[in-house]
Protein backbone atom coordinates (compact mmCIF):
# COMPACT_ATOMS: atom_id res chain seq x y z
CA UNK A 1 0.00 0.00 0.00
CA UNK A 2 3.16 2.34 -0.37
CA UNK A 3 2.65 5.20 -2.78
CA UNK A 4 -1.45 4.04 -3.44
CA UNK A 5 -3.63 7.11 -3.65
CA UNK A 6 -6.84 7.44 -3.16
CA UNK A 7 -10.01 6.69 -5.71
CA UNK A 8 -11.24 10.72 -6.00
CA UNK A 9 -14.20 11.48 -4.25
CA UNK A 10 -16.46 14.03 -5.15
CA UNK A 11 -18.06 13.85 -1.51
CA UNK A 12 -16.55 11.81 1.39
CA UNK A 13 -19.09 9.71 3.02
CA UNK A 14 -18.10 9.19 6.87
CA UNK A 15 -19.25 6.70 9.60
CA UNK A 16 -18.17 7.11 13.15
CA UNK A 17 -17.79 4.36 15.29
CA UNK A 18 -17.68 5.60 19.30
CA UNK A 19 -19.07 8.68 20.55
CA UNK A 20 -18.03 9.38 23.80
CA UNK A 21 -15.43 12.24 24.16
CA UNK A 22 -12.93 11.87 21.65
CA UNK A 23 -15.54 10.94 18.87
CA UNK A 24 -17.64 13.96 19.99
CA UNK A 25 -14.88 16.41 19.73
CA UNK A 26 -14.24 15.45 15.94
CA UNK A 27 -17.74 15.12 14.97
CA UNK A 28 -18.02 18.87 14.35
CA UNK A 29 -14.46 18.62 12.43
CA UNK A 30 -15.50 16.23 10.31
CA UNK A 31 -19.16 18.57 9.79
CA UNK A 32 -17.21 21.59 8.60
CA UNK A 33 -14.34 19.65 6.16
CA UNK A 34 -15.78 20.90 2.47
CA UNK A 35 -16.98 17.52 0.62
CA UNK A 36 -18.07 15.69 3.25
CA UNK A 37 -21.30 13.97 4.41
CA UNK A 38 -21.17 12.08 8.25
CA UNK A 39 -23.38 9.07 6.69
CA UNK A 40 -23.62 6.95 9.51
CA UNK A 41 -23.06 7.53 13.64
CA UNK A 42 -22.62 4.68 16.03
CA UNK A 43 -21.99 3.81 19.69
CA UNK A 44 -22.52 1.24 22.30
CA UNK A 45 -24.96 3.69 24.06
CA UNK A 46 -27.40 4.45 21.27
CA UNK A 47 -28.45 7.94 22.73
CA UNK A 48 -24.62 9.27 21.97
CA UNK A 49 -25.60 8.23 18.48
CA UNK A 50 -28.70 10.01 18.94
CA UNK A 51 -27.20 12.91 20.19
CA UNK A 52 -24.28 13.10 16.95
CA UNK A 53 -27.14 13.01 14.22
CA UNK A 54 -29.25 15.61 16.08
CA UNK A 55 -25.70 17.72 15.58
CA UNK A 56 -25.44 17.26 12.60
CA UNK A 57 -28.36 18.48 11.49
CA UNK A 58 -28.16 21.34 14.05
CA UNK A 59 -25.18 22.01 11.63
CA UNK A 60 -27.48 22.12 8.93
CA UNK A 61 -26.52 18.77 7.18
CA UNK A 62 -28.56 15.84 6.36
CA UNK A 63 -29.06 13.65 9.33
CA UNK A 64 -27.24 10.60 9.85
CA UNK A 65 -28.14 6.82 9.99
CA UNK A 66 -28.31 5.85 13.71
CA UNK A 67 -26.87 3.08 15.17
CA UNK A 68 -26.29 1.48 18.60
CA UNK A 69 -28.12 -0.52 21.74
CA UNK A 70 -24.75 -3.43 21.68
CA UNK A 71 -21.18 -3.88 20.77
CA UNK A 72 -22.05 -5.19 17.52
CA UNK A 73 -23.94 -1.99 16.58
CA UNK A 74 -20.74 -1.33 14.00
CA UNK A 75 -21.14 -4.52 12.19
CA UNK A 76 -24.98 -3.68 11.46
CA UNK A 77 -23.60 0.06 10.24
CA UNK A 78 -21.12 -1.58 8.11
CA UNK A 79 -23.11 -3.81 6.67
CA UNK A 80 -26.11 -1.09 6.28
CA UNK A 81 -24.13 2.15 5.24
CA UNK A 82 -22.58 2.90 2.16
CA UNK A 83 -19.49 4.40 3.40
CA UNK A 84 -15.52 5.28 2.23
CA UNK A 85 -14.34 6.11 5.21
CA UNK A 86 -14.61 5.11 9.06
CA UNK A 87 -13.52 6.78 12.00
CA UNK A 88 -12.85 5.07 15.26
CA UNK A 89 -12.93 6.27 18.70
CA UNK A 90 -13.49 3.60 20.93
CA UNK A 91 -12.17 2.75 23.68
CA UNK A 92 -8.53 0.88 22.99
CA UNK A 93 -9.58 -3.14 22.98
CA UNK A 94 -12.05 -2.33 20.31
CA UNK A 95 -9.77 -0.78 17.78
CA UNK A 96 -8.58 -3.96 16.05
CA UNK A 97 -11.35 -5.61 15.25
CA UNK A 98 -13.65 -2.48 14.61
CA UNK A 99 -10.82 -0.86 12.14
CA UNK A 100 -10.06 -4.46 10.49
CA UNK A 101 -14.05 -5.14 9.80
CA UNK A 102 -14.30 -1.68 8.37
CA UNK A 103 -11.83 -2.51 5.60
CA UNK A 104 -13.17 -5.82 4.86
CA UNK A 105 -16.34 -3.82 4.09
CA UNK A 106 -14.70 -1.78 1.93
CA UNK A 107 -13.78 1.34 3.58
CA UNK A 108 -10.62 3.05 3.82
CA UNK A 109 -10.35 3.34 7.93
CA UNK A 110 -9.12 6.03 10.39
CA UNK A 111 -8.23 4.59 13.93
CA UNK A 112 -7.70 6.89 17.05
CA UNK A 113 -4.41 6.06 19.18
CA UNK A 114 -3.41 3.26 18.90
CA UNK A 115 -4.47 1.19 16.14
CA UNK A 116 -4.04 -2.26 18.12
CA UNK A 117 -2.05 -3.19 21.16
CA UNK A 118 -0.73 -6.42 19.82
CA UNK A 119 2.29 -7.52 17.56
CA UNK A 120 -0.41 -10.04 16.04
CA UNK A 121 -2.97 -7.62 15.56
CA UNK A 122 -0.64 -4.90 13.50
CA UNK A 123 0.72 -7.57 11.25
CA UNK A 124 -3.25 -8.36 10.69
CA UNK A 125 -4.08 -5.05 9.89
CA UNK A 126 -0.93 -4.77 7.57
CA UNK A 127 -2.35 -7.68 6.04
CA UNK A 128 -6.11 -6.82 5.62
CA UNK A 129 -5.26 -3.19 4.28
CA UNK A 130 -2.79 -4.72 1.36
CA UNK A 131 -5.63 -7.98 0.73
CA UNK A 132 -8.44 -5.06 0.50
CA UNK A 133 -6.59 -1.92 -1.08
CA UNK A 134 -7.99 -0.36 1.79
CA UNK A 135 -5.79 2.23 3.29
CA UNK A 136 -5.46 1.93 7.44
CA UNK A 137 -3.77 4.82 9.28
CA UNK A 138 -3.52 6.47 12.56
CA UNK A 139 -5.38 9.31 13.66
CA UNK A 140 -2.35 11.05 14.89
CA UNK A 141 -3.13 14.55 15.18
CA UNK A 142 0.27 15.56 16.88
CA UNK A 143 1.81 14.48 13.93
CA UNK A 144 -0.20 17.91 11.94
CA UNK A 145 0.77 20.23 14.59
CA UNK A 146 2.09 23.64 14.05
CA UNK A 147 5.48 23.31 15.39
CA UNK A 148 5.83 19.21 14.48
CA UNK A 149 5.49 20.14 11.05
CA UNK A 150 7.79 23.04 11.20
CA UNK A 151 10.45 21.16 12.77
CA UNK A 152 10.21 18.64 9.91
CA UNK A 153 10.75 21.10 7.00
CA UNK A 154 13.60 22.27 9.10
CA UNK A 155 15.04 18.29 9.51
CA UNK A 156 14.61 17.71 5.94
CA UNK A 157 16.18 20.89 4.90
CA UNK A 158 19.39 20.11 6.99
CA UNK A 159 19.20 22.91 9.60
CA UNK A 160 20.16 19.98 12.69
CA UNK A 161 22.84 19.09 10.47
CA UNK A 162 23.22 15.17 10.37
CA UNK A 163 20.02 14.01 13.01
CA UNK A 164 21.40 11.31 15.56
CA UNK A 165 18.74 11.68 18.21
CA UNK A 166 15.03 12.33 19.13
CA UNK A 167 12.98 12.72 22.32
CA UNK A 168 9.14 12.85 22.59
CA UNK A 169 6.44 11.32 24.14
CA UNK A 170 3.08 12.05 26.33
CA UNK A 171 3.57 13.46 29.72
CA UNK A 172 0.12 14.33 30.98
CA UNK A 173 -0.83 14.24 34.06
CA UNK A 174 -4.44 12.22 33.55
CA UNK A 175 -5.22 11.38 37.20
CA UNK A 176 -8.63 13.53 38.07
CA UNK A 177 -9.91 12.03 34.45
CA UNK A 178 -9.19 8.70 34.78
CA UNK A 179 -10.75 8.77 38.26
CA UNK A 180 -13.58 10.52 37.05
CA UNK A 181 -16.95 8.25 36.69
CA UNK A 182 -17.70 10.28 33.90
CA UNK A 183 -15.14 10.89 31.22
CA UNK A 184 -13.54 7.45 30.35
CA UNK A 185 -16.67 5.30 29.66
CA UNK A 186 -16.71 2.98 32.87
CA UNK A 187 -13.17 3.67 33.45
CA UNK A 188 -11.47 1.72 30.65
CA UNK A 189 -8.37 4.02 30.18
CA UNK A 190 -7.70 3.20 33.92
CA UNK A 191 -8.71 -0.44 33.55
CA UNK A 192 -5.47 -0.76 31.20
CA UNK A 193 -3.26 0.53 33.89
CA UNK A 194 -4.43 -2.56 36.06
CA UNK A 195 -3.16 -5.38 32.98
CA UNK A 196 0.08 -4.75 31.97
CA UNK A 197 3.38 -3.16 32.18
CA UNK A 198 3.65 -0.91 28.77
CA UNK A 199 4.32 2.22 27.14
CA UNK A 200 0.27 2.43 26.04
CA UNK A 201 -0.06 6.31 24.37
CA UNK A 202 3.73 7.95 23.41
CA UNK A 203 2.42 7.88 19.89
CA UNK A 204 1.65 11.85 19.81
CA UNK A 205 5.66 12.32 20.63
CA UNK A 206 7.14 9.84 19.33
CA UNK A 207 5.00 9.96 15.74
CA UNK A 208 6.47 13.78 14.71
CA UNK A 209 10.49 12.59 15.40
CA UNK A 210 9.81 9.31 13.38
CA UNK A 211 8.58 11.31 10.46
CA UNK A 212 11.37 13.91 11.15
CA UNK A 213 13.74 10.96 10.79
CA UNK A 214 12.29 9.71 7.52
CA UNK A 215 11.47 6.21 9.57
CA UNK A 216 10.09 4.07 6.67
CA UNK A 217 11.06 6.40 4.16
CA UNK A 218 14.81 5.52 4.07
CA UNK A 219 15.74 4.60 7.81
CA UNK A 220 13.60 1.88 10.06
CA UNK A 221 13.27 1.26 14.01
CA UNK A 222 15.32 -1.58 14.52
CA UNK A 223 15.42 -2.21 18.18
CA UNK A 224 13.62 -1.10 21.55
CA UNK A 225 14.39 -1.72 25.07
CA UNK A 226 12.36 -0.33 27.93
CA UNK A 227 12.29 0.98 31.80
CA UNK A 228 9.49 1.47 33.84
CA UNK A 229 9.50 2.82 37.32
CA UNK A 230 7.62 1.42 39.85
CA UNK A 231 2.98 2.17 40.08
CA UNK A 232 3.11 4.69 42.68
CA UNK A 233 0.90 7.92 40.95
CA UNK A 234 -2.42 6.04 40.98
CA UNK A 235 -2.75 4.43 43.81
CA UNK A 236 -1.48 7.16 45.60
CA UNK A 237 -3.72 9.81 44.28
CA UNK A 238 -6.67 6.94 45.05
CA UNK A 239 -5.95 7.40 48.89
CA UNK A 240 -6.08 11.13 48.80
CA UNK A 241 -8.94 11.64 47.24
CA UNK A 242 -11.09 8.71 46.24
CA UNK A 243 -13.93 7.93 48.84
CA UNK A 244 -14.33 4.14 50.43
CA UNK A 245 -16.56 1.88 48.38
CA UNK A 246 -15.11 3.38 45.11
CA UNK A 247 -14.69 0.87 42.54
CA UNK A 248 -11.30 1.53 41.88
CA UNK A 249 -10.73 0.09 45.42
CA UNK A 250 -10.67 -3.24 44.10
CA UNK A 251 -8.11 -2.42 41.53
CA UNK A 252 -4.30 -3.01 41.30
CA UNK A 253 -2.30 -0.88 39.36
CA UNK A 254 1.05 -2.35 38.06
CA UNK A 255 1.63 -0.23 35.08
CA UNK A 256 4.86 2.08 35.74
CA UNK A 257 4.18 5.79 35.95
CA UNK A 258 6.83 6.58 33.64
CA UNK A 259 7.80 4.44 30.73
CA UNK A 260 10.71 5.33 28.56
CA UNK A 261 11.63 3.30 25.25
CA UNK A 262 14.83 3.57 23.80
CA UNK A 263 14.42 2.87 20.29
CA UNK A 264 17.19 2.26 17.71
CA UNK A 265 17.19 2.93 14.43
CA UNK A 266 19.06 1.35 10.89
CA UNK A 267 21.16 4.26 10.41
CA UNK A 268 22.47 4.46 14.10
CA UNK A 269 20.32 6.99 15.51
CA UNK A 270 18.46 6.89 18.57
CA UNK A 271 14.89 7.59 19.97
CA UNK A 272 13.70 8.55 23.76
CA UNK A 273 9.77 7.64 23.82
CA UNK A 274 8.09 8.22 27.30
CA UNK A 275 4.63 7.94 28.45
CA UNK A 276 3.29 9.17 31.80
CA UNK A 277 0.10 9.80 33.09
CA UNK A 278 0.07 9.26 36.50
CA UNK A 279 2.22 11.35 38.10
CA UNK A 280 2.34 15.53 38.83
CA UNK A 281 3.44 17.47 36.14
CA UNK A 282 2.63 20.34 33.45
CA UNK A 283 1.71 18.65 30.50
CA UNK A 284 4.39 17.99 27.45
CA UNK A 285 5.25 16.12 24.53
CA UNK A 286 8.84 16.53 24.57
CA UNK A 287 9.44 17.22 20.72
CA UNK A 288 12.90 17.73 20.60
CA UNK A 289 15.04 16.51 17.91
CA UNK A 290 19.20 17.38 17.45
CA UNK A 291 21.94 16.87 15.27
CA UNK A 292 25.08 17.85 14.57
CA UNK A 293 24.32 21.47 14.24
CA UNK A 294 21.72 22.14 17.23
CA UNK A 295 18.80 21.08 18.47
CA UNK A 296 14.95 22.23 18.94
CA UNK A 297 13.27 21.33 21.96
CA UNK A 298 9.80 21.90 22.75
CA UNK A 299 7.44 23.60 26.10
CA UNK A 300 8.56 25.57 25.94
CA UNK A 301 9.56 25.63 22.40
CA UNK A 302 13.21 26.26 21.96
CA UNK A 303 16.28 26.37 19.29
CA UNK A 304 20.15 26.07 19.38
CA UNK A 305 21.51 26.24 16.23
CA UNK A 306 24.64 26.71 14.77
CA UNK A 307 25.87 29.31 13.43
CA UNK A 308 23.05 31.16 14.31
CA UNK A 309 23.63 30.96 18.12
CA UNK A 310 26.12 30.53 20.63
CA UNK A 311 27.09 31.40 23.94
CA UNK A 312 25.23 28.37 25.42
CA UNK A 313 22.05 30.44 25.42
CA UNK A 314 18.67 29.44 24.23
CA UNK A 315 17.00 31.11 21.03
CA UNK A 316 13.44 32.11 19.99
CA UNK A 317 11.50 29.41 17.78
CA UNK A 318 9.88 32.59 15.90
CA UNK A 319 12.10 33.04 13.31
CA UNK A 320 12.52 29.74 12.25
CA UNK A 321 8.44 29.11 12.67
CA UNK A 322 8.04 31.90 10.09
CA UNK A 323 10.25 30.65 7.69
CA UNK A 324 9.27 26.62 7.87
CA UNK A 325 5.49 27.23 8.99
CA UNK A 326 4.06 24.37 6.52
CA UNK A 327 1.94 25.16 3.54
CA UNK A 328 -1.41 23.33 5.64
CA UNK A 329 -1.53 25.99 8.47
CA UNK A 330 -0.25 28.73 6.01
CA UNK A 331 -3.29 27.32 3.87
CA UNK A 332 -5.92 26.27 6.24
CA UNK A 333 -4.90 27.50 9.90
CA UNK A 334 -7.40 30.38 10.20
CA UNK A 335 -10.17 27.62 9.51
CA UNK A 336 -8.54 24.90 12.19
CA UNK A 337 -8.53 27.98 15.14
CA UNK A 338 -11.75 28.08 14.08
CA UNK A 339 -13.58 24.98 13.65
CA UNK A 340 -10.48 21.99 15.50
CA UNK A 341 -9.40 20.90 19.02
CA UNK A 342 -6.04 20.89 19.98
CA UNK A 343 -4.84 24.10 19.05
CA UNK A 344 -6.14 23.58 15.20
CA UNK A 345 -4.62 20.28 14.73
CA UNK A 346 -7.58 18.06 15.32
CA UNK A 347 -8.79 20.13 12.24
CA UNK A 348 -5.62 19.89 9.88
CA UNK A 349 -5.57 16.16 10.31
CA UNK A 350 -9.17 15.81 9.28
CA UNK A 351 -9.07 18.36 6.49
CA UNK A 352 -6.11 16.92 5.06
CA UNK A 353 -7.85 13.20 5.29
CA UNK A 354 -10.57 14.53 3.31
CA UNK A 355 -8.98 16.61 0.53
CA UNK A 356 -6.06 13.28 -0.13
CA UNK A 357 -9.37 11.31 -0.57
CA UNK A 358 -11.68 13.93 -2.83
CA UNK A 359 -7.78 14.67 -4.51
CA UNK A 360 -6.94 11.43 -5.31
CA UNK A 361 -3.60 11.98 -3.51
CA UNK A 362 -1.33 8.88 -1.48
CA UNK A 363 -1.69 9.69 2.46
CA UNK A 364 0.68 10.99 4.50
CA UNK A 365 0.44 8.58 6.90
CA UNK A 366 0.01 4.76 5.61
CA UNK A 367 -0.75 1.44 7.20
CA UNK A 368 3.34 1.05 7.76
CA UNK A 369 3.85 4.15 9.48
CA UNK A 370 0.64 3.59 12.00
CA UNK A 371 1.89 -0.10 12.88
CA UNK A 372 5.70 1.27 13.90
CA UNK A 373 3.92 3.88 15.93
CA UNK A 374 2.21 1.54 17.85
CA UNK A 375 4.74 -1.11 17.60
CA UNK A 376 6.18 -0.06 21.03
CA UNK A 377 3.11 -0.81 23.23
CA UNK A 378 3.16 -4.42 22.56
CA UNK A 379 7.02 -4.75 22.02
CA UNK A 380 7.56 -2.48 25.59
CA UNK A 381 5.50 -5.24 27.22
CA UNK A 382 8.31 -7.85 25.69
CA UNK A 383 11.24 -5.82 26.63
CA UNK A 384 10.18 -5.84 30.62
CA UNK A 385 9.23 -9.02 30.86
CA UNK A 386 12.64 -9.67 29.83
CA UNK A 387 14.29 -7.79 32.52
CA UNK A 388 14.76 -4.42 29.75
CA UNK A 389 16.65 -6.38 27.51
CA UNK A 390 16.41 -4.93 23.68
CA UNK A 391 13.66 -6.90 21.43
CA UNK A 392 13.39 -6.54 17.60
CA UNK A 393 11.23 -4.35 15.90
CA UNK A 394 9.31 -6.15 13.06
CA UNK A 395 9.69 -4.85 9.70
CA UNK A 396 6.04 -4.28 8.46
CA UNK A 397 7.11 -2.55 5.24
CA UNK A 398 8.77 -6.10 4.32
CA UNK A 399 11.97 -4.33 2.92
CA UNK A 400 10.88 -1.66 1.56
CA UNK A 401 11.12 0.70 4.73
CA UNK A 402 14.08 2.28 2.22
CA UNK A 403 12.36 3.60 -0.39
CA UNK A 404 12.57 7.36 -0.57
CA UNK A 405 9.27 8.72 -0.45
CA UNK A 406 7.44 11.85 0.34
CA UNK A 407 5.03 11.92 3.62
CA UNK A 408 3.35 14.63 6.34
CA UNK A 409 6.52 17.01 4.20
CA UNK A 410 3.71 16.84 1.47
CA UNK A 411 3.80 19.82 -1.45
CA UNK A 412 1.28 22.15 -1.49
CA UNK A 413 -2.69 21.15 -3.50
CA UNK A 414 -6.02 21.89 -3.43
CA UNK A 415 -8.85 21.25 -1.70
CA UNK A 416 -11.01 20.26 -5.04
CA UNK A 417 -13.91 22.77 -5.73
CA UNK A 418 -17.77 21.42 -4.56
CA UNK A 419 -19.68 20.62 -7.94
Amino acid sequence: MMGVPFKKHSVVRIGLIGLGNRGKGMLDGWLAVPGTEVAAVCDVRADRATWAADRAVAKGRRRPAEFGGSRDSYLQMLEQADLDLVYIATPWEFHYRQGRAAMLAGAHVGIELPVATELAELWSLVDVSEKTRRHCFLMENCSYGRNELAMLRMAHDGVFGDITNGHGGYLHDLRELLFSDTYYTDSWRRKWHTRSTASFYAMHGLAPIAAAMDINRGDRFTTLRATATAAKGLADYRKRHMPAGHPSWRETYVNGDLVTCLIDTDKGRVIRAEHDVSSPRPYSRINSIAGSRGIMEDYPTRVYLEPDHGGHAWADFAPYLKKYDHWLWQKVGDDAEANGGHGGMDYILQWRIIQQMRAGLVPDIDVYDSVTWCAPVPLSVRSLEAGGDPVTVPDFTRGDWSRLRIGLDSRESEMPALV
